[in-house]
């Protein structure tokens, strides 16, 4: 059977992989009862772990040095009871390159070089360029089912990567083209960048070190 992980872990983790965010987001990012999100999070900053932060009228919970080392210890002791480090391991190796096709693909679909201007900006009015980007992120997401499988049978904080990544690429394919590259939705890359530093928090990687 697939393990769970602790709440207290999962709030710590889904601050991390957030970035920055309030506690109804960090609660609902792997399913948390509010209240006992708020909590956790309260003790996280007792320790100081977490810090909250607000500004022009905005809030949310951020990582400290300390707690992210926090953070990635208890996720080694996790993954080691679990035994599956080397999987995940696999796992990254194989999903650095669909790395790179993403980042490609999301610098396309905001970029469309013309002969004057290798930097313009993409105003989407070329259909037959953002159908290429859109089945390029297809690929990328054919790509990330079978990691994303892999990962959840290790543990099951893991579950649900690839469907937000289809759910989000759908929807671009629908006409809503933030749901490509948009930090404020759930778009496809947003979902990227959770798996991204999903990864290298559980493996105690270095994102700056990356081949």
């Amino acid at each position: 059977m697939t393990p769970d992980s602790a709440p207290a872990l999962l709030a710590l983790h889904a601050v991390r992989i957030s970035g920055m965010a309030d506690t109804a987001v960090i609660a609902r990012r792997y399913g948390l009862d509010p209240a006992e999100t708020k909590e956790l999070l309260l003790d996280a900053e007792a320790y100081g772990w977490v810090e909250h932060a607000s500004f022009a009228g905005t809030g949310g919970w951020s990582l400290t040095g300390r707690g992210r080392a926090e953070n990635e210890r208890l996720l080694a002791a996790e993954l080691a009871r679990a035994g599956g480090a080397g999987e995940v391991r696999d796992v990254y190796r194989a999903f650095l390159p669909l790395n790179a096709l993403l980042l490609q693909a999301c610098t396309d679909w905001q970029l469309r070089p013309t002969a004057g201007d290798r930097l313009a900006v993409n105003d989407h009015s070329d259909a037959a360029w953002d159908a290429r980007v859109l089945r390029e992120l297809g690929e990328v997401g054919d790509g990330l089912r079978p990691l994303a499988g892999r990962l959840a049978s290790v543990l099951t904080r893991f579950r649900g990567y690839d469907t937000r990544f289809a759910a989000a690429l759908a929807r671009a394919r629908a006409g809503e083209s933030g749901w490509v590259d948009h930090t404020d939705v759930d778009s496809c890359h947003r979902v990227w960048f959770e798996l991204h530093e999903d990864l290298i928090a559980t493996l105690g990687l270095d994102r700056n070190q990356e081949p």
